[in-house]
């Protein structure tokens, strides 16, 4: 399947694998809808992208936490292009592992709402874009939604309490959507590198022996994704599980 002219929309695309994600589909001829908290930082990330695929990334500044900028967003999409064949939900908003009372509650509610609202909201503005596409996927960097294991960084529970919302909205949204031909994927990884795919790292990381006790890559997700968007219209696949090392 060629990746040409896919329309592909990422947020949470400033830095690591959100960046990684829109040089990944850039390079693969998508033309690819990034956003981030600013357009500045958006911008970056087109800046940093090599040769032609430069050309194929469109930055927008979107604040996950605030609905209006998800329905802006959107708006301005549509705009530049009459269908989305794939959205990637995979912006959230980080909060670290302080003691719990120590958050403010602005904090707290800014996590929630830009972590699981936010993806309710990507998915609600979106998905007429993506009704208009021959091959819409849907697909939702949940990452953990469990408490953290043993030498892995703990976040706040608001986080958690955010990313088992997410979870939870991705389960029921791929058994509603299903029957009308959007599919829905979501991916649980654990902590993973998030090595550069512009660099000599991301080419054959996965498979070089010196990496065999590393964590999972961001190549490796990367090409789980492409692999569950090229698989035949009738294959849904639900979700990706990896077991940390």
């Amino acid at each position: 399947m060629s990746f040409e002219n896919l329309r592909v929309v990422v947020t949470g695309a400033s830095r690591r694998f959100g960046r990684a994600l829109a040089v990944g589909f850039a390079h693969l001829g998508a033309e690819v809808y990034v956003s981030a908290r600013t357009v500045e930082a958006a911008e970056r990330t087109r800046g940093e992208v090599l040769g032609a695929a430069r050309q194929r990334i469109h930055a927008f500044g979107c604040d996950l936490s605030r609905p209006a900028d998800i329905r802006e967003f959107a708006h301005r999409v549509g705009t530049h292009t009459d269908r989305v064949d794939l959205l990637v939900n995979n912006g959230a908003r980080w909060l670290d592992g302080m003691e719990f009372e120590a958050a403010s509650d602005e904090q707290i509610v800014e996590t929630i709402e830009s972590t699981a609202g936010g993806t309710v909201l990507m998915v609600k503005h979106f998905l007429p874009l993506l009704r208009a596409s021959p091959r819409p996927d849907i697909i939702n960097m949940v990452a953990v939604s469990t408490a953290p294991g043993p030498g892995t960084a703990p976040a706040h529970e608001a986080f958690y309490a955010a990313k088992s919302a997410q979870a939870g909205f991705a389960d029921i949204l791929a058994r509603r959507l299903g029957p009308s031909g959007v599919r829905v994927l979501s991916l649980y990884p654990p902590d993973f590198s998030t090595s550069d795919p512009r660099s000599a790292e991301w080419e054959g990381m996965a498979s070089n022996p010196a990496h065999q006790d590393e964590k999972l890559t961001t190549q490796a997700l990367f090409e789980c994704i492409v692999y569950a968007v090229e698989q035949p219209r009738d294959c849904f696949i639900r979700s990706f599980h990896f077991e940390p090392r």
